[in-house]
């Protein structure tokens, strides 16, 4: 004759019921400890389970297990590369790439070059490269500028002719009579590598002037 502890069955009762509730294909690894703790709890003293199925319903959860983990982080690798996979983001190293931005670093011939917007036709329009210590490094000056983007280029050499090192601060002024526009600016930088999370997160452009997302390029050259 089968003895079943009646607190055991409850708990098993309540176990499974808790399982069920899930829906089915949702088991996790609490459930299944849950299930099998009932299992040890409620079985016949004198007909135990056969420990190799035992041990076989346990092989058969870690591999389940297993497949589930590895699914997760397949989907992470893949949302991790989601601003471009690593193959294609790394055929932009030493290459170009223009980005919104007020700093910018010497590009390969030592130049600093970027783009503003102008928003409406303005009276004048002037570009500084500014150092660090505040200091105007060079800077030029146009008259009427109509709406649009402009571009501007300096070759990164201050009056001696000496090449200078960088990062330098772009200032954009475009005035309107008295009112000066507002000119967001863009400037290019040099893609020195890529870097991939391990524990998850989008694939970066390192460049001079720091991790970039490659959604953010506006162009490559």
């Amino acid at each position: 004759m089968t003895t079943v502890n009646a607190n055991a069955a409850a708990n098993a009762a309540a176990a499974t019921a808790g399982t069920a509730s899930k829906g089915a294909g949702s088991m996790d690894q609490k459930d299944f400890l849950r299930l099998m703790t009932a299992q040890l709890t409620t079985q016949d003293p004198f007909n135990p389970v056969d420990n190799t199925q035992m041990v076989a319903q346990m092989a058969q959860f870690s591999q389940v297990a297993g497949i589930a983990e590895m699914n997760a982080s397949l989907k992470s690798l893949v949302e991790g590369m989601g601003g471009g996979r690593i193959s294609d983001a790394a055929s932009w190293i030493g290459r170009s790439v223009l980005a919104e931005s007020d700093v910018a670093m010497p590009l390969k011939d030592g130049s600093f070059a970027g783009e503003a917007v102008i928003p409406e036709d303005a009276d004048t329009v002037s570009i500084a490269y500014v150092n660090a210590q505040g200091a105007i490094l060079h800077e030029e000056t146009r008259g009427a500028t109509k709406a649009g983007t402009i571009q501007f280029n300096w070759n990164g050499k201050n009056a001696e002719g000496d090449a200078v090192p960088g990062p330098v601060k772009l200032v954009v002024t475009a005035r309107k009579g008295a009112d000066q526009l507002p000119t967001p600016t863009a400037t290019w930088a040099t893609v020195t590598g890529i870097q991939s999370p391990a524990n998850g997160g989008s694939t970066k452009l390192l460049t001079s002037v720091g991790s970039l997302d490659p959604a953010d390029a506006l162009r490559l050259a």
